[in-house]
């Protein structure tokens, strides 16, 4: 399990992003974090990961203190993040990042298979350089395709895996989000705003402000974020368009 105790973490400006954040993210389970922009979603990513170091508090994974650890030292014990704005690594083509996710060689069938869940062709991007040739997209897709083949992570942490994937390509990755699920032997944490993505968790928290307002399983906590969105849209009193009605 990882849990999160008390987590504090400031710009260097001084600006207090998250403030004492606590969660438990079980394991085997889908636990989706939402929230306002702003709200420090990504900042907690990032300090799980071990891109950013908190000023207070602790992060632990099956009850071991990782807070001081660093990102090799994370992977190494069982994290895998996926960036919102996805790294390039010239020189290498995609065969080669999966392969090295995987920890070993991967046949046609596998690489076709963990390309197909992010809903990209073999046979177009098995030789691709990931490099600046690539869209955002289409980089978006191959790098959670990596973080799929890592069969050894124990925690999965995506952040805004929606972002610049179009629609068929959305559906393959709840597809393959549905199958991790399944799996039931790795955590998956996904930061997302997208419905589709909070239809199909186990768990949601609610980041607002630097402090998680809400948490519980998707039946406690999805239809009131609905209803508190509809009334953002529509508020009391007005039509849609914004017109006093009734």
């Amino acid at each position: 399990m990882l849990e999160i105790k008390d987590l504090c973490w400031s710009l260097e400006t001084g600006e207090e992003i998250l403030k004492d954040v606590s969660l438990k993210v079980p394991d085997g389970k889908l636990t989706v974090v939402t929230g306002p922009n702003g709200g420090g979603k990504t900042s907690l990513a990032k300090l799980i990961a071990g891109l950013e170091k908190p000023q207070k508090g602790s992060i632990c994974l099956d009850g071991e203190d990782i807070t001081g650890w660093d990102i090799t030292e994370r992977a190494q014990s069982g994290i895998a993040y996926a960036f919102q704005q996805p790294v390039r690594f010239k020189g290498l083509n995609v065969r080669d990042l999966l392969e090295l996710a995987a920890k070993r060689k991967l046949n046609e069938g596998e690489i076709c298979e963990l390309l197909g869940r992010v809903g990209l062709c073999a046979n177009e991007y098995i030789d691709r350089v990931v490099d600046a040739s690539l869209s955002g997209g289409e980089a978006k897709r191959i790098e959670i395709a990596t973080v799929l083949a890592k069969t050894d992570s124990k925690v999965i942490v995506f952040d805004e895996p929606e972002a610049g994937i179009d629609l068929w390509s959305f559906s393959s990755l709840i597809e393959a989000f549905e199958k991790l699920k399944s799996d039931g032997n790795r955590s998956l944490l996904i930061i997302s705003h997208q419905e589709r993505i909070l239809e199909i968790s186990d768990y949601i928290a609610v980041i607002a402000a630097g402090r998680v307002s809400k948490f519980g399983t998707r039946e406690e906590i999805l239809g009131g974020l609905m209803n508190e969105e509809k009334a953002v849209r529509c508020p009391l009193g007005k039509d849609k368009e914004g017109n006093p009605n009734g």
